[in-house]
Parts: C-alpha cells; structure tokens; sequence
C-alpha cells in the first residue's frame, strides 16, 4: 500500500502535492507580514521625528546659552500642581536681578507630543501662577522662560 500510495503521489501534478505548499507557506507568509507593517508605518504618526529638526538643531546653542544665563543668576523655581493649576515660586541668587511680569511655561511629555501644553503664567506677589490641566501621571518636562527670553530654566516633574 505504501508503494502505491507514492507512485499515485509521483503522478499528480506539483500544486496537487502537499510538500510545495507548505514550503511555499513560510515566504507567502513574510510577504503578507511585509505589507502589513508597511501600512502600520504610513498610516500611524511617528510623534518623535521633527518635521523641522535641522532649524532645531541650529537652536541649540541658543538654548544653552539661556540656560547658561538662568546659571549665572542663581535661578531656581519651585513649582507646585494643584486644582487650581500651577504655581511657580522663583528665586535669584543675584539680588540685582528683578522678576519679570510673566512667565512662559511649556509643560511636555516626552513620547506624546499631543499632551504637550504651553501657558502664560502671571506674577501675583511672589508667585507665578496659571490655569493648567493636570497631566497624566508619568514623566513630564517643564520648561520655565522669561518674557524676554534671556534665560530658561528646565526641569522634570
């Protein structure tokens, strides 16, 4: 019987034997596996490529330079997130330095860029405060800057 059987299997053409297919199946498979991840990647946003990353770039010694700035004053802030928002509390070890009327906060998430929030905060007595949405829990980035843009100040929450 098993002689038989092979001699029926040498007879019948090769897409009627089941040892092409299945050599076939693995190939077939990668191929559909390939187009599959190929419409993942046009169809979803990569938040983390900048569309502008050369001027970026060119702004970072800009950006260093206001930190560098925010050094040699001493600056330091206290933030604190409430139901109210945000209040930020600054300090100078200069005492020539004097507070500016606002401040410019840019509280970002460092995968979400759609979380990202940017707001005014304005001076009221010794604090600096602003109507904020609490973030989700996680890692954030808070970005402190005066109005004239002379320093900057960055931390994480």
């Amino acid at each position: 019987m098993n002689e038989t059987s092979n001699k029926l299997d040498a007879t019948l053409p090769w897409y009627r034997q089941a040892a092409p297919w299945l050599l076939l199946a693995g190939p077939a498979l990668v191929v559909v596996a390939s187009f599959v991840t190929l419409g993942l990647a046009i169809r979803s946003d990569d938040g983390l490529v900048s569309d502008d990353y050369y001027r970026r770039g060119l702004e970072v010694n800009r950006t260093l330079a206001q930190s560098a700035r925010a050094a040699s004053l001493g600056l330091t802030a206290a933030v604190s997130l409430g139901g109210e928002g945000i209040t930020v509390r600054l300090a100078a070890r200069d005492p020539a330095y004097s507070a500016p009327a606002t401040l410019a906060a840019k509280l970002s998430h460092p995968t979400r860029a759609g979380l990202d929030q940017s707001l005014i905060l304005k001076r009221n007595g010794d604090r600096y405060q602003g109507a904020l949405r609490l973030p989700a829990a996680g890692h954030w980035l808070l970005q402190l800057e005066d109005e004239t843009n002379n320093w900057r100040l960055s931390g994480n929450l």
